[in-house]
């Protein structure tokens, strides 16, 4: 099954900031999949049109401090925005933003973002009661509990996971996180918590890894919290990357079974990718395809349901990394 609401926006460009997330991931994508001569034709069986889960400012207070959330539903959310997405620069000018050309006012990104926030819930719904489902959205790994990071205003992820373990839907929860940036916000908030393991294959060096390993107090800086099982891939490792990443999977495995998966899909490590900060990862095509099979067959293989969130992808050829694994997905599952 995939989420796909042609309502949601995907690209900032209509806020004016100028971060490279192209609407053609999700279009392109959308496209490429109903001209395929069988999945085309049977697109009424996979495709759900329409995000119908609502996301509450309680559901965010399971996760974000309050102090945090109140920021967010008040005037102070456009300096959070603006913070969060890196809009100015350290001279106090704008970078990678240009409100003369916006067509929305940055205050309503976060209504999109909570908009988001519910895809990612019914995604995994929709995983636990079909086994495999793919939302194109998603994945604001960055996220803390006290402010927003890299692009990741709020953390969509374990918010689903908390909202369903609040119903009682779930008990146990896996995060595997494929994106090119290591999934820090992901790992603080859930750390301690048995509840939910988290798997993260990143850059070893970089964004968010860059700065000092410890601060004031000899404190750990949240952005190196480590995952349950984390993967560092060095610069020029990527023909081991696969290896690797089964390594962590076979890990993974030792662990109690959860009753979800989630998977955070960047295609972010692509070779083609577009944003500097993903640089020190350049996967194949070919590599991305292994990648995202190696973990569907893992989770399929042991009766695991597998919610997909596209986090991370930028420029016009990241289309390229979700078509080639859904076109695989949708024949397996359409069999």
């Amino acid at each position: 099954m995939v989420i796909y609401d042609s309502q949601q926006k995907f690209t900032l460009y209509d806020f004016g900031i100028e971060i490279p997330v192209s609407h053609s991931r999700v279009t392109k994508t959308f496209e490429q999949l109903i001209a395929h001569r069988v999945i085309g034709a049977r697109v009424q069986q996979w495709h759900i049109n329409k995000v119908e889960e609502t996301i509450t400012i309680g559901d965010v207070l399971r996760v974000h401090g309050r102090e945090y959330v109140d920021k967010l539903y008040s005037d102070d959310l456009e300096n959070e925005i603006i913070r969060t997405y890196e809009l100015i620069d350290s001279n106090g000018r704008y970078y990678r933003y240009n409100p003369q050309k916006a067509s929305r006012p940055l205050a309503e990104l976060f209504e999109t973002i909570i908009a988001k926030v519910g895809g990612t819930l019914q995604c995994c719904r929709v995983a636990l009661e079909k086994g495999f489902c793919f939302y194109f959205g998603g994945g604001m790994h960055h996220a803390h509990r006290d402010y927003g990071s890299g692009f990741c205003l709020v953390n969509d992820i374990v918010i689903a996971i908390r909202k369903l373990q609040a119903e009682n839907a779930i008990k146990r929860a896996w995060i595997i996180d494929v994106d090119a940036h290591k999934g820090d916000g992901t790992s603080a908030l859930t750390q301690g918590d048995d509840s939910v393991i988290t798997l993260s294959v990143h850059m070893a060096k970089g964004w968010p890894l860059d700065g000092e390993k410890y601060i004031t107090g000899g404190k750990l800086n949240p952005p190196f919290t480590p995952s349950d099982v984390d993967i560092p891939i060095g610069e020029g490792e990527d023909s081991s990357y696969v290896a690797k990443l089964e390594e962590g999977l076979n890990i993974l495995e030792r662990q109690p079974r959860p009753d979800l998966a989630i998977v955070v899909v960047g295609a972010d490590p692509y070779e083609k990718d577009e944003l500097p900060s993903a640089k020190l990862l350049k996967l194949t095509l070919a590599q991305l395809k292994e990648r995202d099979i190696l973990i569907y067959n893992f989770l399929k293989d042991r009766g695991i349901p597998q919610a997909y969130l596209m986090a991370g992808g930028y420029g016009d050829s990241s289309w390229e990394v979700y078509l080639q694994f859904l076109e695989w997905a949708l024949l397996d599952n359409l069999h």
